[in-house]
Protein backbone atom coordinates (compact mmCIF):
# COMPACT_ATOMS: atom_id res chain seq x y z
CA UNK A 1 0.00 0.00 0.00
CA UNK A 2 1.45 3.60 -0.55
CA UNK A 3 1.75 6.20 1.73
CA UNK A 4 -1.01 8.43 -0.37
CA UNK A 5 -3.33 5.34 -0.68
CA UNK A 6 -2.88 4.88 3.59
CA UNK A 7 -3.74 8.20 4.07
CA UNK A 8 -6.97 8.76 1.64
CA UNK A 9 -9.90 9.41 4.13
CA UNK A 10 -12.92 6.95 4.11
CA UNK A 11 -15.71 9.74 5.77
CA UNK A 12 -18.43 7.66 4.83
CA UNK A 13 -17.92 4.29 6.71
CA UNK A 14 -15.51 5.55 8.73
CA UNK A 15 -18.24 8.05 10.39
CA UNK A 16 -20.84 4.96 10.59
CA UNK A 17 -17.97 2.51 12.54
CA UNK A 18 -17.85 5.09 14.94
CA UNK A 19 -21.59 5.85 15.03
CA UNK A 20 -22.23 2.66 15.97
CA UNK A 21 -19.37 2.08 18.56
CA UNK A 22 -20.33 5.61 20.40
CA UNK A 23 -23.91 3.93 20.52
CA UNK A 24 -22.69 1.02 22.12
CA UNK A 25 -20.62 2.72 24.25
CA UNK A 26 -23.49 4.70 25.53
CA UNK A 27 -25.33 0.76 25.99
CA UNK A 28 -27.88 2.12 22.91
CA UNK A 29 -27.56 -1.66 22.03
CA UNK A 30 -30.79 -1.98 19.58
CA UNK A 31 -30.10 1.68 17.83
CA UNK A 32 -26.85 0.21 17.08
CA UNK A 33 -28.11 -2.97 16.38
CA UNK A 34 -30.69 -1.03 14.00
CA UNK A 35 -28.45 1.55 13.04
CA UNK A 36 -26.23 -1.54 11.11
CA UNK A 37 -28.56 -3.00 9.99
CA UNK A 38 -30.33 -0.55 7.97
CA UNK A 39 -26.87 1.05 6.46
CA UNK A 40 -26.15 -3.01 5.30
CA UNK A 41 -29.93 -2.38 3.23
CA UNK A 42 -28.54 0.70 1.95
CA UNK A 43 -24.81 -0.47 0.91
CA UNK A 44 -26.16 -3.53 -0.81
CA UNK A 45 -23.61 -1.91 -4.25
CA UNK A 46 -20.75 -2.07 -1.63
CA UNK A 47 -18.03 -5.01 -1.49
CA UNK A 48 -18.42 -8.24 0.51
CA UNK A 49 -16.24 -6.93 2.81
CA UNK A 50 -18.14 -4.35 4.11
CA UNK A 51 -21.51 -6.14 4.27
CA UNK A 52 -20.40 -9.04 6.29
CA UNK A 53 -18.40 -6.67 8.66
CA UNK A 54 -21.66 -4.75 9.07
CA UNK A 55 -23.79 -8.17 10.10
CA UNK A 56 -21.09 -8.74 12.09
CA UNK A 57 -21.61 -5.68 14.17
CA UNK A 58 -25.27 -6.55 14.22
CA UNK A 59 -24.75 -9.60 16.02
CA UNK A 60 -22.40 -7.73 18.03
CA UNK A 61 -24.87 -5.49 19.89
CA UNK A 62 -27.48 -8.15 20.10
CA UNK A 63 -24.58 -10.35 22.14
CA UNK A 64 -23.94 -6.86 24.16
CA UNK A 65 -27.32 -6.82 25.32
CA UNK A 66 -27.53 -10.30 26.49
CA UNK A 67 -24.28 -9.62 28.04
CA UNK A 68 -24.73 -6.34 29.92
CA UNK A 69 -28.68 -7.64 31.04
CA UNK A 70 -26.82 -10.99 32.47
CA UNK A 71 -29.84 -13.04 30.65
CA UNK A 72 -27.29 -15.80 30.50
CA UNK A 73 -26.75 -16.57 33.93
CA UNK A 74 -28.14 -19.69 35.66
CA UNK A 75 -30.54 -20.43 32.45
CA UNK A 76 -31.87 -24.19 32.84
CA UNK A 77 -31.25 -26.56 30.10
CA UNK A 78 -33.66 -26.99 27.80
CA UNK A 79 -36.06 -24.22 28.51
CA UNK A 80 -38.00 -22.58 25.84
CA UNK A 81 -35.59 -18.40 25.86
CA UNK A 82 -33.16 -18.40 23.35
CA UNK A 83 -30.54 -18.07 26.13
CA UNK A 84 -31.51 -21.52 27.06
CA UNK A 85 -28.19 -23.37 27.28
CA UNK A 86 -25.62 -22.26 29.93
CA UNK A 87 -23.16 -22.14 27.71
CA UNK A 88 -25.46 -20.35 25.23
CA UNK A 89 -23.32 -16.78 25.79
CA UNK A 90 -20.21 -18.23 24.52
CA UNK A 91 -21.82 -19.98 21.57
CA UNK A 92 -23.32 -16.58 20.55
CA UNK A 93 -19.64 -14.86 21.32
CA UNK A 94 -17.71 -17.88 19.55
CA UNK A 95 -20.14 -17.95 16.28
CA UNK A 96 -19.39 -13.61 16.24
CA UNK A 97 -15.60 -14.38 16.58
CA UNK A 98 -15.90 -16.37 13.72
CA UNK A 99 -17.47 -14.40 11.20
CA UNK A 100 -15.49 -11.23 12.25
CA UNK A 101 -11.96 -13.81 11.84
CA UNK A 102 -13.33 -14.12 8.04
CA UNK A 103 -13.73 -10.23 7.66
CA UNK A 104 -9.80 -10.09 8.81
CA UNK A 105 -8.74 -12.75 6.44
CA UNK A 106 -10.67 -11.83 3.72
CA UNK A 107 -9.11 -8.06 4.01
CA UNK A 108 -5.49 -10.02 4.83
CA UNK A 109 -5.35 -12.16 1.69
CA UNK A 110 -6.32 -9.41 -0.63
CA UNK A 111 -4.19 -9.37 -3.97
CA UNK A 112 -0.93 -7.60 -3.19
CA UNK A 113 -1.09 -3.94 -4.16
CA UNK A 114 -5.41 -4.75 -4.66
CA UNK A 115 -6.25 -4.24 -1.07
CA UNK A 116 -7.80 -0.59 -0.04
CA UNK A 117 -7.34 1.41 2.75
CA UNK A 118 -11.04 0.52 3.36
CA UNK A 119 -10.44 -3.22 3.02
CA UNK A 120 -7.56 -3.09 5.48
CA UNK A 121 -8.87 -0.21 7.95
CA UNK A 122 -12.09 -3.19 8.15
CA UNK A 123 -9.47 -5.99 8.23
CA UNK A 124 -7.49 -4.85 11.70
CA UNK A 125 -10.88 -3.87 13.22
CA UNK A 126 -12.09 -7.41 12.56
CA UNK A 127 -9.15 -8.65 13.83
CA UNK A 128 -8.94 -6.33 17.51
CA UNK A 129 -12.65 -7.36 17.70
CA UNK A 130 -11.89 -10.82 17.89
CA UNK A 131 -9.86 -9.96 21.04
CA UNK A 132 -12.87 -8.21 22.43
CA UNK A 133 -15.01 -11.14 21.87
CA UNK A 134 -12.75 -13.35 23.36
CA UNK A 135 -12.27 -11.20 26.77
CA UNK A 136 -16.08 -11.05 26.83
CA UNK A 137 -16.26 -14.95 27.09
CA UNK A 138 -14.11 -14.61 29.91
CA UNK A 139 -15.91 -12.23 31.73
CA UNK A 140 -18.94 -14.00 31.25
CA UNK A 141 -17.00 -17.40 32.69
CA UNK A 142 -16.39 -15.03 35.54
CA UNK A 143 -19.81 -13.86 36.35
CA UNK A 144 -21.30 -17.31 35.83
CA UNK A 145 -18.88 -18.74 38.65
CA UNK A 146 -19.43 -15.50 40.76
CA UNK A 147 -23.55 -16.14 40.52
CA UNK A 148 -22.83 -19.57 41.43
CA UNK A 149 -21.11 -18.59 44.42
CA UNK A 150 -23.88 -16.31 46.35
CA UNK A 151 -25.07 -19.40 48.54
CA UNK A 152 -21.76 -20.31 49.73
CA UNK A 153 -20.47 -18.92 53.59
CA UNK A 154 -17.29 -18.05 52.05
CA UNK A 155 -15.93 -16.85 49.33
CA UNK A 156 -11.72 -17.07 48.06
CA UNK A 157 -12.16 -13.16 46.99
CA UNK A 158 -8.05 -13.15 46.14
CA UNK A 159 -8.88 -16.08 43.57
CA UNK A 160 -11.40 -13.94 41.60
CA UNK A 161 -9.44 -10.92 41.71
CA UNK A 162 -6.18 -12.61 40.78
CA UNK A 163 -8.30 -13.85 37.41
CA UNK A 164 -9.81 -10.12 37.15
CA UNK A 165 -6.77 -8.62 36.66
CA UNK A 166 -5.14 -11.50 34.61
CA UNK A 167 -8.37 -10.47 31.85
CA UNK A 168 -7.44 -7.10 32.10
CA UNK A 169 -3.55 -7.50 31.62
CA UNK A 170 -4.20 -9.80 29.13
CA UNK A 171 -6.78 -7.95 26.99
CA UNK A 172 -5.90 -4.16 27.84
CA UNK A 173 -3.91 -3.28 24.42
CA UNK A 174 -5.76 -5.50 22.18
CA UNK A 175 -8.26 -3.49 21.15
CA UNK A 176 -6.96 0.13 20.86
CA UNK A 177 -8.14 1.62 17.61
CA UNK A 178 -9.37 4.90 17.72
CA UNK A 179 -12.79 3.73 16.32
CA UNK A 180 -13.11 1.05 19.09
CA UNK A 181 -12.03 4.28 22.07
CA UNK A 182 -15.84 3.79 23.63
CA UNK A 183 -15.64 -0.20 23.39
CA UNK A 184 -11.97 -0.20 25.19
CA UNK A 185 -12.79 2.21 27.60
CA UNK A 186 -16.29 0.45 28.64
CA UNK A 187 -14.34 -2.76 29.02
CA UNK A 188 -11.17 -1.19 31.23
CA UNK A 189 -14.05 0.55 33.46
CA UNK A 190 -15.94 -2.43 33.65
CA UNK A 191 -13.18 -4.80 34.96
CA UNK A 192 -11.74 -2.28 37.18
CA UNK A 193 -14.97 -1.36 38.86
CA UNK A 194 -15.63 -5.48 39.82
CA UNK A 195 -11.68 -6.00 40.27
CA UNK A 196 -11.93 -3.11 43.14
CA UNK A 197 -15.22 -4.09 44.39
CA UNK A 198 -14.27 -7.56 45.04
CA UNK A 199 -11.01 -6.21 46.46
CA UNK A 200 -12.48 -4.06 48.68
CA UNK A 201 -15.03 -6.79 49.87
CA UNK A 202 -11.38 -9.04 50.79
CA UNK A 203 -10.18 -5.88 52.67
CA UNK A 204 -12.83 -5.14 54.62
CA UNK A 205 -13.37 -9.08 55.49
CA UNK A 206 -9.46 -8.46 56.81
CA UNK A 207 -10.02 -5.09 58.30
CA UNK A 208 -8.00 -3.06 56.59
CA UNK A 209 -8.95 0.34 56.92
CA UNK A 210 -6.88 2.42 54.08
CA UNK A 211 -7.26 -0.12 51.43
CA UNK A 212 -10.37 -1.17 51.57
CA UNK A 213 -11.22 3.13 51.45
CA UNK A 214 -9.61 3.49 48.36
CA UNK A 215 -10.70 0.25 46.42
CA UNK A 216 -14.36 1.86 47.69
CA UNK A 217 -13.58 5.41 46.70
CA UNK A 218 -11.76 4.29 43.19
CA UNK A 219 -14.87 2.02 42.30
CA UNK A 220 -17.15 4.79 43.68
CA UNK A 221 -16.07 7.52 41.03
CA UNK A 222 -15.62 5.33 38.08
CA UNK A 223 -19.56 4.35 38.90
CA UNK A 224 -20.79 7.96 39.41
CA UNK A 225 -19.17 8.78 35.78
CA UNK A 226 -21.31 5.63 34.24
CA UNK A 227 -24.32 6.73 36.02
CA UNK A 228 -24.02 10.36 34.47
CA UNK A 229 -23.54 8.62 31.21
CA UNK A 230 -27.21 7.67 31.72
CA UNK A 231 -28.42 10.61 32.83
CA UNK A 232 -27.63 12.72 29.62
CA UNK A 233 -29.26 10.36 27.39
CA UNK A 234 -33.10 10.63 26.79
CA UNK A 235 -35.44 8.69 25.45
CA UNK A 236 -38.41 10.27 24.11
CA UNK A 237 -41.92 8.22 24.64
CA UNK A 238 -44.91 8.84 22.42
CA UNK A 239 -48.40 9.03 24.03
CA UNK A 240 -51.58 7.58 22.84
CA UNK A 241 -53.44 10.79 22.73
CA UNK A 242 -50.58 12.85 21.80
CA UNK A 243 -47.69 14.24 23.10
CA UNK A 244 -44.60 12.80 24.38
CA UNK A 245 -42.16 12.54 27.02
CA UNK A 246 -38.77 12.02 27.81
CA UNK A 247 -37.24 10.33 30.62
CA UNK A 248 -33.78 9.28 31.29
CA UNK A 249 -32.34 5.88 29.62
CA UNK A 250 -32.42 2.78 32.24
CA UNK A 251 -28.83 1.47 32.77
CA UNK A 252 -28.40 -2.29 31.87
CA UNK A 253 -28.95 -4.86 34.61
CA UNK A 254 -24.50 -5.31 35.55
CA UNK A 255 -24.87 -1.48 35.88
CA UNK A 256 -27.41 -1.51 38.16
CA UNK A 257 -25.63 -5.02 40.07
CA UNK A 258 -22.34 -3.26 40.32
CA UNK A 259 -23.92 0.32 42.06
CA UNK A 260 -25.81 -1.79 44.48
CA UNK A 261 -23.38 -3.99 45.49
CA UNK A 262 -20.91 -0.86 45.53
CA UNK A 263 -23.72 0.49 48.18
CA UNK A 264 -23.86 -3.12 50.10
CA UNK A 265 -20.11 -2.42 50.83
CA UNK A 266 -20.19 0.85 51.61
CA UNK A 267 -22.61 -0.31 54.26
CA UNK A 268 -20.22 -3.35 55.50
CA UNK A 269 -17.57 -0.59 55.41
CA UNK A 270 -19.32 2.25 57.27
CA UNK A 271 -19.97 -0.37 60.23
CA UNK A 272 -16.70 -2.22 60.40
CA UNK A 273 -15.23 1.21 60.66
CA UNK A 274 -17.74 2.99 62.72
CA UNK A 275 -15.51 4.00 65.35
CA UNK A 276 -12.49 5.45 62.76
CA UNK A 277 -15.07 6.93 60.93
CA UNK A 278 -17.23 8.47 64.26
CA UNK A 279 -13.70 10.27 65.73
CA UNK A 280 -14.54 12.87 62.22
CA UNK A 281 -17.97 14.08 62.71
CA UNK A 282 -20.60 14.65 65.15
CA UNK A 283 -22.77 11.84 66.59
CA UNK A 284 -25.99 12.94 65.55
CA UNK A 285 -24.28 13.58 61.97
CA UNK A 286 -22.34 9.97 62.15
CA UNK A 287 -25.95 8.55 63.04
CA UNK A 288 -27.72 10.57 60.25
CA UNK A 289 -24.98 9.16 57.62
CA UNK A 290 -24.98 5.48 58.24
CA UNK A 291 -28.90 6.11 58.44
CA UNK A 292 -28.46 6.67 54.68
CA UNK A 293 -26.70 3.43 53.95
CA UNK A 294 -28.73 0.57 52.46
CA UNK A 295 -27.99 -1.55 55.43
CA UNK A 296 -28.20 0.55 58.41
CA UNK A 297 -26.18 -2.20 60.90
CA UNK A 298 -25.41 0.37 63.17
CA UNK A 299 -29.41 1.53 63.54
CA UNK A 300 -30.50 -1.79 62.97
CA UNK A 301 -28.62 -3.16 66.16
CA UNK A 302 -29.27 -0.37 68.49
CA UNK A 303 -33.29 -1.23 67.54
CA UNK A 304 -32.74 -4.52 68.42
CA UNK A 305 -30.88 -3.86 72.10
CA UNK A 306 -33.93 -1.45 72.73
CA UNK A 307 -36.73 -3.33 71.74
CA UNK A 308 -34.84 -7.12 73.68
CA UNK A 309 -33.52 -5.40 76.09
CA UNK A 310 -30.26 -6.67 75.30
CA UNK A 311 -27.12 -5.80 77.85
CA UNK A 312 -24.12 -5.60 74.84
CA UNK A 313 -24.03 -6.50 70.84
CA UNK A 314 -20.07 -6.57 70.09
CA UNK A 315 -18.64 -7.69 66.76
CA UNK A 316 -15.64 -9.44 67.78
CA UNK A 317 -12.14 -9.51 65.53
CA UNK A 318 -9.66 -12.15 65.77
CA UNK A 319 -6.74 -11.15 64.82
CA UNK A 320 -4.11 -13.97 65.63
CA UNK A 321 -1.82 -14.47 62.93
CA UNK A 322 -2.15 -10.81 61.68
CA UNK A 323 1.11 -9.70 61.52
CA UNK A 324 0.24 -5.82 60.68
CA UNK A 325 -3.30 -5.79 62.85
CA UNK A 326 -2.44 -2.23 64.87
CA UNK A 327 -6.08 -1.49 66.05
CA UNK A 328 -8.85 0.86 64.72
CA UNK A 329 -8.63 2.82 61.80
CA UNK A 330 -5.50 3.82 59.61
CA UNK A 331 -1.79 3.20 61.16
CA UNK A 332 1.46 4.95 59.06
CA UNK A 333 3.08 1.57 57.62
CA UNK A 334 6.14 2.55 59.28
CA UNK A 335 4.62 2.72 62.75
CA UNK A 336 5.29 -0.15 65.58
CA UNK A 337 3.17 -1.24 68.00
CA UNK A 338 4.24 -4.19 70.05
CA UNK A 339 1.47 -7.63 68.63
CA UNK A 340 -1.50 -7.81 70.84
CA UNK A 341 -1.78 -10.38 73.44
CA UNK A 342 -4.40 -12.43 75.23
CA UNK A 343 -8.11 -10.81 75.32
CA UNK A 344 -6.08 -8.25 73.73
CA UNK A 345 -6.24 -10.63 69.89
CA UNK A 346 -10.22 -9.98 70.37
CA UNK A 347 -11.04 -6.32 70.13
CA UNK A 348 -14.81 -5.46 69.78
CA UNK A 349 -14.86 -3.90 66.05
CA UNK A 350 -17.97 -2.54 67.55
CA UNK A 351 -19.56 -2.58 71.01
CA UNK A 352 -23.29 -1.52 71.49
CA UNK A 353 -24.82 0.26 73.15
CA UNK A 354 -21.91 2.09 74.87
CA UNK A 355 -19.00 2.03 72.56
CA UNK A 356 -16.98 0.37 75.09
CA UNK A 357 -17.01 -4.08 74.92
CA UNK A 358 -18.09 -5.35 78.33
CA UNK A 359 -14.62 -6.32 80.18
CA UNK A 360 -16.50 -9.00 82.56
CA UNK A 361 -17.66 -10.66 79.59
CA UNK A 362 -14.79 -11.08 77.31
CA UNK A 363 -12.87 -14.42 78.81
CA UNK A 364 -16.53 -15.97 78.39
CA UNK A 365 -16.61 -14.70 74.95
CA UNK A 366 -12.96 -15.60 74.05
CA UNK A 367 -13.78 -19.06 75.57
CA UNK A 368 -16.59 -20.06 73.30
CA UNK A 369 -15.62 -18.63 70.32
CA UNK A 370 -12.92 -21.64 70.58
CA UNK A 371 -14.50 -24.01 72.48
CA UNK A 372 -17.50 -24.21 69.93
CA UNK A 373 -15.82 -22.91 66.99
CA UNK A 374 -16.49 -25.69 65.09
CA UNK A 375 -20.71 -24.85 65.32
CA UNK A 376 -19.57 -21.19 64.65
CA UNK A 377 -18.08 -21.98 61.10
CA UNK A 378 -21.12 -24.13 59.97
CA UNK A 379 -23.36 -21.59 57.98
CA UNK A 380 -25.68 -19.45 59.73
CA UNK A 381 -25.68 -21.18 62.84
CA UNK A 382 -26.16 -19.91 66.54
CA UNK A 383 -25.05 -20.95 69.36
CA UNK A 384 -26.00 -20.30 72.56
CA UNK A 385 -24.50 -20.67 76.54
CA UNK A 386 -25.83 -19.87 79.67
CA UNK A 387 -23.18 -18.84 82.34
CA UNK A 388 -24.32 -19.65 86.01
CA UNK A 389 -21.52 -17.31 87.62
CA UNK A 390 -22.29 -14.00 86.04
CA UNK A 391 -26.32 -14.66 85.16
CA UNK A 392 -25.59 -14.14 81.65
CA UNK A 393 -26.99 -15.38 78.36
CA UNK A 394 -24.70 -15.71 75.31
CA UNK A 395 -25.66 -15.99 71.11
CA UNK A 396 -22.85 -16.38 68.95
CA UNK A 397 -22.94 -16.55 65.03
CA UNK A 398 -19.69 -15.83 62.75
CA UNK A 399 -20.66 -13.62 59.52
CA UNK A 400 -17.11 -14.44 58.47
CA UNK A 401 -13.77 -16.74 59.27
CA UNK A 402 -12.22 -13.63 61.12
CA UNK A 403 -15.57 -11.86 62.81
CA UNK A 404 -17.78 -13.46 65.67
CA UNK A 405 -21.07 -11.53 65.94
CA UNK A 406 -21.72 -11.61 69.76
CA UNK A 407 -25.28 -10.79 72.03
CA UNK A 408 -24.98 -10.52 75.57
CA UNK A 409 -28.36 -10.33 77.80
CA UNK A 410 -28.89 -10.09 81.62
CA UNK A 411 -30.73 -13.37 83.48
CA UNK A 412 -31.33 -16.51 81.49
CA UNK A 413 -32.54 -16.61 77.63
CA UNK A 414 -34.21 -19.40 76.10
CA UNK A 415 -32.04 -21.25 73.42
CA UNK A 416 -34.95 -21.57 71.20
CA UNK A 417 -36.13 -17.43 71.09
CA UNK A 418 -36.59 -17.24 67.47
CA UNK A 419 -36.01 -13.56 67.46
CA UNK A 420 -32.80 -13.20 68.40
CA UNK A 421 -31.69 -16.14 66.21
CA UNK A 422 -33.39 -14.68 63.44
CA UNK A 423 -32.38 -11.43 64.16
CA UNK A 424 -28.22 -12.80 64.15
CA UNK A 425 -28.65 -14.64 61.16
CA UNK A 426 -30.38 -11.76 59.06
CA UNK A 427 -26.98 -9.77 60.28
CA UNK A 428 -24.87 -12.45 59.84
CA UNK A 429 -25.70 -13.32 56.35
CA UNK A 430 -25.82 -9.57 55.31
CA UNK A 431 -22.60 -8.57 56.83
CA UNK A 432 -21.19 -11.77 54.53
CA UNK A 433 -22.12 -10.22 51.41
CA UNK A 434 -21.79 -12.80 49.23
CA UNK A 435 -26.03 -13.16 48.64
CA UNK A 436 -25.88 -10.34 46.41
CA UNK A 437 -23.65 -12.51 44.09
CA UNK A 438 -27.34 -14.92 43.02
CA UNK A 439 -28.52 -11.40 42.46
CA UNK A 440 -26.52 -11.14 39.15
CA UNK A 441 -29.26 -12.69 37.29
CA UNK A 442 -32.22 -10.54 36.59
CA UNK A 443 -34.97 -11.02 38.81
CA UNK A 444 -33.22 -13.14 41.54
CA UNK A 445 -33.51 -12.05 45.44
CA UNK A 446 -30.38 -11.78 47.60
Amino acid sequence: MTEVEELRPVPRERAILESFFTQLGMFSFDRAKDYVEKEKDNSKSTGAIWAALLAALAHLAAAEKAYHNMTFLGQKMGGQSFFSRKDSIRTIYTSLYNELRKVATTGRHSQPGSASYLEDLLSHLSEQLCHFTQARMEMADLYEKMHSLGSQKSINLDELVTTLEAVLHKYSSKFHHPILGRVEEGFQTEVDVVTQLLRCQAQVSEWYFLPALLSLHGANSKLIAWGQLFQRQKETRKHLFGGQSQKAVQPPHLCVWLQRFQALLLAKFSFYFHEALSRQTAPADMRALTARTTADYHGKICSFIRKHDASNVSLVFDNRGSESFQGHGYHHPHSYREAPKGVEQFPAVVSLPTGERPLTHWPNVIMMMGDRAAELNTLDKVVHFYDDKVQSTYYLTRPEPHFTLVVIFDGRKSEKDLHIAAFLQEISGSLRNSKPFSTLKPGSKG
